[in-house]
């Protein structure tokens, strides 16, 4: 990869990872469902002037409902009751176990024993975080963050099988699908009173959450790294996704005063090390190209 290329991945890493912080942030002055509804209804303007995606509308409904509904109220909920916005970045990329385990089971795909030996280590790592449970990280947030990382499993088995060649696109419409059900979940659970409230108690630093991870996290940072991936490869590209948990933790740390202890120090270490190991491919020896010289020689060899 190309420095610049490089930096933009990088780019990317920290803008996914300091999300967490924003939605802890956004989370103080908005109900987790109405919060949810804001991002993806910001998120689906761009559809008054774009298609949709060369994808059938069962896999928009489909990732729309399970990444956009599910996974997001999860993880909302999850930080609202209590999950540290460092260690939901770290305990979402169980998704990487999850993945592996849908494709099995839905995809018949065959991992091999070096993807299962990492996968187990990164599952290691989330019950290490795990054993730290308590009041100031309860059962019920853990639960519930681990919930919206098995939700996103199944959607990444999804968006496999629909293959979208502009992931821009794809998540516009993504959020298309996703913010009516939000919309009427939040009503239906948080009220409209509450809504109405939180609404009206709108200031510049809520509707810069709700620009950030609607923009900054899902249109642009998506933006990016479907262009990083058409131009260098899922395998060159994914692993980046790794320094998420990193900036989550540094950054929840640094503005929220989250404490890090060792074992949740060793679990992050874990984690990313097991699912680095699950994804990394030795690359394959060159294939030596036969000249048209070396051809006749080697003819003349074998004539």
């Amino acid at each position: 990869m190309r420095p610049r290329h490089i930096g933009l991945a990088v780019a990317v890493a920290a803008v996914w990872g300091f999300n967490f912080v924003v939605i802890e942030l956004g989370l103080d002055h908005l109900p987790p469902l109405l919060f949810s509804a804001l991002r993806f209804s910001v998120a689906a303007l761009p559809a008054l002037f774009i298609g949709r995606p060369d994808v059938r509308w069962r896999w928009i409904i489909g990732v729309g409902l399970i990444l956009g509904v599910v996974k997001f109220t999860l993880l909302f909920a999850g930080m609202d009751a209590g999950m540290p916005a460092g260690l939901s970045s770290l305990v979402l990329q169980s998704q990487a176990i999850f993945t592996v385990a849908f494709g099995v089971a839905l995809l018949r795909e065959r991992p091999g024993r070096q993807q299962l030996g990492g996968l187990a280590i990164a599952a290691a790592g989330i019950i290490l975080v795990g054993w730290r449970l308590g009041p100031d990280r309860p059962a019920l947030a853990f639960g519930l963050v681990l919930g919206a990382a098995l939700a996103w499993g199944v959607s990444n088995v999804a968006i496999r099988r629909a293959a979208p060649t502009d992931m821009v696109r794809f998540m516009v419409w993504i959020s298309v699908v996703a913010s009516p059900p939000l919309i009427v979940l939040s009503l239906v659970f948080d009220g409209p009173a509450a809504d109405l409230a939180a609404l009206r108690s709108l200031d510049l630093g809520v509707v810069a959450a709700v620009l950030y991870v609607a923009v900054l996290s899902t249109l642009l940072g998506w933006g990016v790294w479907g262009m990083l991936i058409r131009r260098y490869g899922a395998s060159t590209v994914a692993p980046f996704s790794m320094l998420v948990p990193f900036f989550g933790i540094a950054s929840g740390a640094l503005v929220l005063g989250e404490r890090v202890h060792a074992t949740d120090a060793a679990g992050a270490i874990l984690v990313v090390g097991g699912v680095l190991l699950g994804a990394w491919r030795r690359a394959d020896p060159p294939v030596p190209t036969i000249t048209p010289a070396r051809e006749s020689a080697a003819s003349s060899r074998t004539g």
